[in-house]
């Protein structure tokens, strides 16, 4: 397993990175995902840290703290210095408490210590702001995770689904009163689903911001199952409308070419569909690291083979074309400009 920088940071991530929210299964929603348990989960951490994949991601609101709870029983017998652990915060729990939601000073320090309690340990790598909270001024938000640094509890600080001027003001006023800048940003990012490219890429690219991308597998559309003209899988969670109406909703047609696209380079190298998908991940600018799920080995097992090799400059151009969608203004008039407006490099918005 290779290892990247996270953004502009001293710290050192796989390539891929294990997310535990299939741990727990504890309502609806998260069991379409994955009902995974305390000895499956070991076992499943286990493999990983074979494979050199040490970094496990959570949140306190998957299946209500019952993620972060099996992780934190899971990851018991190994050495707290051997893995990265990062977890997220903002969202409103089962508690339905006024305070008991966003980013503000007194939900952050609840919510970091509940999920401290959670995980059995003394501190977080890498703690995301799980959505930004327009309601609490930035500064409020930044000088507690500086003070969260400082006291030792959080090593590195994270956004997650931010738009490029959320994530702009955050980071100019941690420069401005010199606290700790978020160095990663978690974000949507697949073949089925290149937005981020447009605003987001660009601003990472001159931050020094690296992206850790979720559902890299476009939302469960580009598991190979997915078949222009076939019945979705039964146990796909897109069969639960809650799941699908949560997530992003791309045009079918489009799906089925990249998928048409993917299924040609599959034949071609003798790797899978999720294989090819996430390797095409891997080599966009930006990239720190991937965060793969899995409900068991097999699938675990098939993930982690996505990296150690490359697909050709001749494979990737083939997907970038078949992914290629038409971007909002004003990129679609930026992107005509390139000797004035020069990034992301080597990414090419329209195929």
């Amino acid at each position: 397993m290779n290892f990247r920088s996270l953004g502009r940071s001293g710290l050192k991530v796989p390539e891929l990175c294990f997310g535990t929210g299939t741990f727990g299964g504890t309502n609806d929603f998260f069991k379409s995902w994955g009902s995974t348990q305390d000895k499956e989960a070991e076992h499943l951490l286990d493999i990983c840290m074979e494979e050199g994949c040490n970094f496990f991601d959570t949140a306190d609101i998957y299946s209500d703290g019952h993620s972060e709870e099996v992780l934190g029983r899971a990851m018991a017998h190994l050495k707290r210095e051997d893995i990265l652990i990062s977890t997220k915060a903002t969202f409103r729990g089962s508690n339905i408490g006024a305070n008991n939601v966003g980013s503000s000073r007194y939900h952050l320090t609840q919510a970091l210590e509940a999920s401290l309690k959670r995980l059995k340990t003394d501190y977080v790598d890498v703690y995301h702001m799980h959505a930004f909270d327009a309601t609490t001024p930035v500064e409020e938000t930044l000088k507690t995770l500086d003070n969260f640094i400082t006291s030792g509890k959080v090593r590195y600080i994270a956004a997650s689904n931010f738009s490029g001027w959320h994530l702009m003001k955050s980071l100019s006023a941690s420069e401005r009163y010199g606290w700790s800048k978020y160095v990663g940003h978690q974000v949507y990012y697949s073949l089925v689903g290149r937005d981020y490219e447009w605003e987001l890429m660009p601003l990472a690219v001159d931050q020094g911001v690296g992206a850790l991308v979720w559902s890299p597998l476009g939302w469960g559309r580009l598991t190979g199952k997915i078949r222009r003209g076939q019945p979705l899988p039964e146990n796909s969670r897109l069969q639960n409308k809650t799941v699908v109406d949560a997530g992003p909703n791309p045009d079918w047609e489009h799906v089925y070419k990249v998928v048409d696209a993917l299924d040609l380079i599959a034949t071609e190298t003798g790797k899978t569909v999720p294989q090819i998908s996430l390797n095409w991940l891997l080599q966009r600018p930006t990239i720190s690291t991937l965060i793969i799920g899995a409900r068991d080995e097999k699938q675990l097992r098939a993930n982690l083979a996505s990296t150690g090799w490359n697909l050709t400059p001749e494979q990737v151009a083939k997907l970038d074309a078949a992914s290629a969608i038409d971007p909002a203004y004003p990129y679609w008039h930026q992107v005509q400009f390139t000797e004035r407006n020069p990034f992301p490099t080597n990414v090419t918005y329209l195929g």
